[in-house]
């Protein structure tokens, strides 16, 4: 059996700086981590980690909290690509996962408590951001470590997170509508209670009333569901006497479902409406057209969230961080400009220039 005398004695260091280099401790030079660990590979020498959580009382697992029941979060192509960022820097750093389970916000809840209480893992990652929430409060006041993908909408300067600028992200998107000659601009937005709703919510009115528009009640829809929040809104806003000539969405998936409904109201993207939203997931440049959409390197929230943690875990003396992972709006063909566009029955074109 290989153990770590092995491994220091190939490496030419001591055993010390071997388990060191297992525990990710900063100290340790890039150099001297390389050499253990070519020194590891070549004789097949696998970290005990049960043993070592034993004896330093760590797991080497973290806890993700979703914002809702795993089998309707994993409907939304978001959470899997977050996580697959989140995947990729606990594998670099060897910590396993462990999903919260539970059909409600109490269950999500009480899954948590369990975790903690179990010493189950040694941190969480919270894929969402809502006001107050129990299971935040829950961690702040246990001083459990813990990190979000997103904004916190109470206590930002001591909650180390990543986020958008969702701020800005929705105000970007509005102007461009705007450039384009659109004044009748909808937002549809989710669940009013999450933080990211409320600041592209914020930014969206910021573009409007700074372009010396008004800012019309109905144009703003909330939904929490995904597809059906979709249809449901798009029925919604072409009921209206002067329906928007441009949508913006808050998520792709919403999005597909107002393509849906649009297309069975007779009405074409972008010939009839323009149409915009978030996350740029794969399936939106195969939409039908391809959509317009804010690329918010999903990916990258999800790693550079669990390498803040990571980070926390390694130092209890590490400082709260927020990160913000830049944004890029990605033109495809579901927008157009309001001159080109073709005249919708009941569409006034003189009161929306």
């Amino acid at each position: 059996m290989v153990t770590i005398k092995d491994v220091a004695k190939l490496a030419n260091v001591a055993p010390s700086t071997v388990s060191r280099v297992i525990a990710n401790n900063p100290r340790i030079s890039e150099a001297t981590a390389l050499k253990v660990k070519k020194a590891m590979k070549e004789l097949g020498y696998h970290p005990n980690f049960q043993a070592r959580s034993l004896a330093g009382k760590k797991t080497q697992t973290i806890g993700l909290v979703m914002p809702d029941s795993t089998d309707k979060v994993f409907q939304n192509p978001f959470f899997p690509e977050v996580i697959r960022g989140i995947s990729k820097m606990a594998h670099e750093q060897q910590y396993a996962l462990n999903i919260s389970t539970g059909e409600t916000e109490q269950e999500i809840y009480e899954s948590v408590v369990g975790m903690v209480q179990g010493r189950r893992v040694d941190g969480f990652i919270l894929l969402y951001s809502r006001i107050n929430d129990r299971v935040t409060n829950f961690l702040r006041k246990k001083q459990f470590p813990f990190a979000v993908v997103g904004k916190p909408c109470e206590h930002i300067d001591e909650i180390t997170h990543v986020d958008t600028n969702n701020f800005a992200a929705a105000q970007m998107v509005t102007e461009y509508l705007i450039q384009l000659g659109h004044r009748r601009i909808a937002f549809v937005g989710g669940a009013t209670d999450l933080v990211v709703t409320m600041d592209r919510v914020k930014g969206y009115k910021a573009a409007i009333e700074s372009a010396g528009l008004a800012v019309m009640k109905d144009y703003i829809v909330s939904e929490k569901s995904l597809q059906a929040g979709g249809r449901e809104a798009v029925a919604q806003l072409m009921s209206l006497t002067h329906r928007p000539t441009a949508i913006i969405a808050m998520d792709d998936l919403l999005a597909f479902g107002m393509l849906n409904m649009l297309h069975e109201l007779g009405l074409v993207v972008p010939a009839h409406v323009s149409l915009v939203a978030f996350n740029n997931i794969l399936l939106t440049e195969m939409s039908n057209p391809p959509l317009t959409t804010v690329d918010i390197q999903i990916f990258q929230l999800g790693y550079q969230a669990t390498k803040c943690l990571i980070e926390r875990l390694n130092d209890s003396n590490e400082p709260v961080k927020r990160l913000i992972v830049p944004h890029q709006l990605i033109e495809r063909s579901s927008c157009k400009p309001l001159h080109d566009m073709m005249a919708v029955t009941k569409l006034d074109e003189r009161e929306s220039r």
